[in-house]
């Protein structure tokens, strides 16, 4: 059974536009070379010959790049969030699987197949990058080696990519990667395309395992899809809401009621302390004196 961060991860990366977004950014260098419009869902499964019966792999996200009614790529998108040392000869079935189908006539044409990892990972990916490095301390002849085909892993440190590597991106997968580089200090005014499947993606890159209660909390805010509105907004919108049903009086309920909640939306340390002083009025050493408190 697939775990509460696989289905999460998986959800948000489907959409086209977070889709396309992170391959025009990590492999095209902010390029607009792949068109939302053009990516369409591919099968991740793939079926191999076991020893006794057939046998099937899953990729995470596949999306075929179509032009012209015909596929022009395949681009599969593999979520890691530990490091394996395995991950090459992984990468190696789920490829040769494609090609195997190509090869047995069950696609309508050939097609290049291109993996990417995406690691969540804290700790930096130190594993082989290439089969030559796999086979490295083997000490075979160089000559030897020149036969073996180097299949490469592309793999994307999502908690470490540069800020210049940051800023390329468009969609909410801008708010994803500065939330795991800035962590609480982050703060932004982007306006939040897919409200749900971000905020539960970033409540499970924080450690939440629970998370089901992301659209009990949009529905009680009225927040729909298709609203303009950035995290910031969204959290004081809670807020307002919650003051004017009568939820939430006085300001002993107020103060911490809207310190839980920024934390609950992953809202920087600074842009809560900055909510309480604008609907609030309060002075800095008490807004100091109720964050050390609730925070």
């Amino acid at each position: 059974m697939e775990s509460t961060n696989d289905l999460v991860t998986k959800n948000f990366e489907a959409y086209p536009d977070v889709a396309a977004d992170i391959l025009n950014v990590l492999l095209y260098e902010g390029k607009n070379e792949i068109k939302e419009e053009n990516l369409l869902a591919s099968p991740t499964e793939t079926l191999y010959q076991g020893e006794k019966k057939l046998r099937n792999q899953l990729e995470d996200i596949a999306k075929y790049d179509m032009a012209d009614g015909e596929i022009r790529t395949v681009y599969l998108f593999a979520n890691q969030t530990k490091k394996d040392p395995d991950m090459l000869l992984r990468k190696a079935g789920y490829i040769g699987g494609i090609y195997r189908e190509q090869y047995e006539k069950k696609t309508q044409n050939r097609f290049p197949v291109i993996e990417l990892v995406l690691y969540w990972g804290k700790r930096r990916w130190n594993e082989n990058r290439s089969v030559h490095e796999i086979f490295r301390d083997k000490k075979l002849p160089a000559k030897t080696m020149s036969y073996v085909d180097d299949l490469k892993l592309h793999v994307f440190e999502l908690r470490n990519l540069p800020e210049k590597v940051r800023k390329r991106f468009q969609s909410d997968m801008r708010i994803v990667v500065d939330y795991l580089a800035e962590g609480k200090d982050y703060r932004s005014e982007q306006k939040v395309v897919h409200k749900e499947a971000l905020i539960k993606l970033l409540r499970v890159l924080s450690g939440d395992e629970n998370v089901e209660d992301t659209e009990a909390i949009l529905q009680e805010m009225n927040v729909k899809e298709e609203d303009e509105i950035s995290m910031c907004e969204l959290f004081d919108q809670y807020i307002r809401k919650g003051k004017r049903e009568g939820r939430i009086e006085g300001r002993a309920e107020v103060i911490p009621a809207m310190i839980r909640t920024c934390k609950r939306f992953h809202i920087s340390y600074q842009d809560t302390a900055d909510s309480i002083r604008r609907e609030l009025k309060l002075p800095d050493s008490e807004i100091e004196e109720n964050m050390k408190l609730y925070w």
